[in-house]
C-alpha cells in the first residue's frame, strides 16, 4: 500500500520503519527538518532497540521518502497514519493545536484529490475528538464528505518506549474505531497479519480504550507500590505477596470484576478495606489510592440514587436486596443502602428478592434486619408481580433467568427500568431502560 505517516516521533518513526520493512511504500511527514534529514540519510530520529539497523535497511530499499509538504504526501498515498503529539496543557487538558492545524491542512490538500482517502488517527485523543472536531474540519477545508470522499478512523497504539518494534510486531490486540466497512477492510489488510485479534468498535470507544488502558496501567503500578509500602512496615516480602496475587488468574488477573455495574459491598470487601486502611494508619503508611476506593464507591451509589430520583416518580420497586445475586447476605449490601436512602427521600418503595425471605433468615442476617432495618418486612413482597403492579420505576439490582422472563412478560410501556446489572436483552423489554452508566 501507499501510506503517509504524519509525525515522526516514537510511534510515527517506528511505524514508518516497520511498514516499509513489510513491503509498503511509506512517506514520512514532519515539520522538524532535522528528523527529515536523519531519515533521508538512513538514520533514526528516535533511540530505540533495533531502529538503527532497521531504518538503514528500509531507506536503502527505496520504500521510504520524507517531506514537509502535506499535499505531496496525501497525493501520493491512500492511507494516512496521524501520529502527531497531543501533550498536556498547563491546566491538564489536552493540547490539540498541532492536530487541529494538521486537520485543516489535510482538508485543504484533499480538495484536488479524486480518490477516497483514509485518515487513521493514532495519537491519543480525547473521546469525541475525531467525530466532533477533526472530521468536520477536514470536511470544511476540503469541500468533501466524510464517509464518501474520505474516512476518519481511530486506531490506538500500544507501543512502549524501549520495546516499540517488538510491540509493533506482537501487539496485545488491534482495535480500529470506524463507521464504515471500506476503511475497516483496508486496515485489516494492513494489520491483519499481526499475531493478535483484530477488533472493530465505534470511534469514540476506540478513543476511550487508549485512556482506559493507560490509566489501568497506572492503577496497577500504584496498587503494587502501595502494597509494597504496607508490606515494608510489617517486614513482609512484597514481591512474594504480589507474585502470589498474580498467580490467581480466575479473579485477580482476569476479566472478573472489570465490568461496569453497581457499587461493591458485602461481608468482605468493605470491612477488609477498612481494616487495611487502619493498619496503614497505625504504621504511618499513606495509601491514598486505597483511601479513594470507599469514597469512589459512595459516589457510584449516590449516582444510582440520583438516577432514580431524576425520574420524578415516587412509586419505585426494587428487584434485589442482598449484596450479590444467589445469596441472602444483606450485610453492607449497597442495595440495602439504596433502599434506605430512597425511603428517606419519601419514595414509596416495594422490594422483591427471591433469596431473601424474612421467615427463614438466621444468624447475622436476622440480627441485621432486626437491628438496622426493622421496617424492611413492610417493603418486601413475595412476588415480582406485586412489585411491578404498584411501581412506575423499577430498579434492577439482580438478574436471574426467572426474573428476566418475568420482566419480558410483565414490563409495560408505563415502566422505567433503572438497570444496575447490565440487562443483556434490553430491546426485548417494552419499558424504557436507563443504565446506571451506560
Amino acid at each position: 500500500m501507499n501510506i503517509s505517516i504524519f509525525g515522526l516521533g516514537y510511534v510515527g518513526a517506528v511505524s514508518l520503519a516497520c511498514l516499509a520493512r513489510d513491503g509498503h511504500k511509506v512517506i514520512g511527514v514532519d515539520i522538524d527538518q532535522a528528523k527529515l534529514d536523519l531519515i533521508r540519510s538512513g538514520k533514526t530520529p528516535v533511540v530505540e532497540e533495533g531502529m538503527v539497523e532497521l531504518m538503514q535497511q528500509v531507506v536503502a530499499s527505496g520504500l521510504v521518502s520524507v517531506t514537509d509538504d502535506v499535499k505531496e504526501a496525501l497525493s501520493n498515498s491512500d492511507i494516512s497514519l496521524i501520529c502527531v503529539g497531543t501533550p498536556s496543557a498547563p491546566n491538564g487538558s489536552q493540547d490539540q493545536s498541532a492536530m487541529l492545524k494538521l486537520a485543516q491542512q489535510a482538508g485543504a490538500a484533499m480538495r484536488g484529490k479524486s480518490s477516497p482517502h483514509i485518515f487513521v488517527f493514532r495519537s491519543t485523543l480525547v473521546p469525541g475528538t475525531v467525530e466532533d472536531l477533526l472530521s468536520p474540519i477536514i470536511e470544511n477545508s476540503s469541500g468533501k464528505r466524510e464517509g464518501v470522499d474520505f474516512f476518519c478512523c481511530f486506531q490506538p497504539e500500544f507501543l512502549r518506549e524501549g520495546s516499540s518494534i517488538k510491540d509493533y510486531d506482537r501487539p496485545p490486540f488491534t482495535i480500529v474505531g470506524c463507521n464504515h466497512s471500506y476503511p475497516e477492510e483496508q486496515l485489516r489488510d494492513l494489520f491483519g497479519h499481526l499475531p493478535c485479534e483484530f477488533y472493530t468498535s465505534s470511534v469514540r470507544a476506540a478513543e476511550m480504550v487508549k485512556y482506559c488502558c493507560n490509566n489501568f496501567h497506572a492503577l496497577k503500578i500504584t496498587f503494587a507500590n502501595e502494597i509494597g509500602r504496607l508490606c515494608e512496615s510489617f517486614d513482609i516480602d512484597p514481591f512474594q505477596v504480589m507474585d502470589l496475587v498474580c498467580r490467581d488468574t480466575q479473579l485477580n488477573i482476569s476479566r472478573a470484576y472489570l465490568r461496569p455495574g453497581y457499587a461493591f459491598g458485602g461481608s468482605c470487601l468493605p470491612k477488609d478495606l477498612r481494616a487495611t486502611l487502619y493498619l496503614a494508619k497505625q504504621r504511618d503508611v499513606e495509601l491514598p489510592m486505597h483511601v479513594g476506593l470507599m469514597a469512589s464507591n459512595k459516589v457510584h451509589l449516590d449516582h444510582a440514587i440520583q438516577k432514580v430520583l431524576a425520574t420524578g416518580s415516587r412509586k419505585v420497586g426494587m428487584v434485589g436486596l442482598s449484596f450479590k445475586t444467589g445469596t441472602d447476605d444483606l450485610r453492607e449490601s449497597p442495595l440495602v443502602t439504596l433502599a434506605e436512602q430512597l425511603v428517606g427521600k419519601g419514595v414509596q418503595l416495594l422490594i422483591y428478592d427471591p433469596e431473601v425471605h424474612l421467615s427463614r433468615l438466621l444468624g447475622a442476617n436476622r440480627r441485621f434486619i432486626e437491628q438496622q432495618l426493622p421496617h424492611i418486612g413492610e417493603l418486601i413482597r413475595e412476588s415480582i408481580e406485586e412489585v411491578l403492579d404498584d411501581s412506575e420505576v423499577l430498579v434492577i439490582g439482580m438478574l436471574t433467568s426467572d426474573i428476566t422472563a418475568k420482566l419480558e412478560m410483565l414490563v409495560t410501556e408505563k415502566h422505567c427500568l433503572i438497570d444496575l446489572v447490565g440487562i443483556p436483552d434490553r430491546d426485548s423489554l417494552r419499558g424504557r431502560v436507563e443504565g446506571l452508566c451506560w
